[in-house]
């Protein structure tokens, strides 16, 4: 919030928001200078926009991770049919990671899968309830949820060669998961700056430009899948590295 304060005071021609919590303080800062956000998964919960039809109308547009949800639910039903429960793990202080899990969880319950859901409030708590998420599920799924993006390693300790983890992003995949349908980060940091040229040469009104997204791409982690002794499915690539 400071730094975006020092922003507005600044009158900087365009605020670029990275991520959520970024887009948040800024549209409370200014509802005057441009703000596109980026790496944002859903404006209209973010925003608290009730029926969100893809534009803002303010002064605030951006682009979206977001990977079709119905997809990667889809993509747990492809790699295992067999399975019958799903544990959906998340950070419960994320607005975006509660309507990512509730909108999976309507796709694999159509499916047939049991799911339940396992939020944790933080750090402090991710360890045991990741376990018994674990214990309690034959895989798991983890939306693009930054507290998770930034604790695989939490996941991949507790689940490593034992319960299969889906990912709403390959940096969660790389870290933690055996597959993935996710955009690419690099891809949406383009679309965005193109956004805000558009906007700088007076060539767009932000308050009319829709919320952009990026076509997403099935990833495996190689890894994993030797761990877990499964080969990926045709069609998904390997994440590198």
């Amino acid at each position: 919030q400071t730094i975006v304060n020092g922003f507005v005071s600044a009158d900087v021609d365009l605020i670029m928001a990275n991520a959520t919590p970024a887009l948040q303080a800024a549209a409370s800062a200014t509802g005057d200078i441009p703000v596109l956000g980026t790496s944002v998964t859903e404006y209209g919960v973010a925003l608290g926009i009730d029926g969100f039809t893809g534009t803002v109308g303010t002064n605030v547009s951006g682009t979206s991770d977001l990977a079709p949800l119905d997809q990667q639910a889809a993509m747990i039903q492809e790699w295992y049919p067999d399975a019958q429960t799903v544990g959906l793990l998340y950070c419960s202080a994320e607005p975006n990671s509660q309507y990512q899990v509730d909108e999976v969880q309507k796709a694999l319950e159509s499916f047939g899968y049991t799911c339940t859901q396992y939020p944790f409030s933080d750090t402090n708590d991710m360890a045991s309830v990741t376990q018994n998420a674990a214990d309690n599920s034959d895989v798991l799924y983890v939306p693009t949820d930054n507290t998770v993006a930034n604790n695989t390693g939490i996941v991949d300790n507790i689940c490593h060669g034992k319960v299969p983890v889906f990912a709403g992003e390959e940096g969660i995949c790389a870290g933690c998961g055996v597959a993935t349908l996710s955009i690419s980060y690099y891809d949406l940091g383009v679309t965005t700056g193109k956004m805000a040229a558009k906007i700088l040469k007076g060539e767009a009104n932000i308050s009319e430009m829709p919320v952009e997204y990026t076509d997403a791409t099935p990833k495996y982690n190689a890894s994993i899948c030797d761990q877990l002794g499964i080969t990926p499915l045709d069609g998904y690539e390997a994440i590198d590295g």
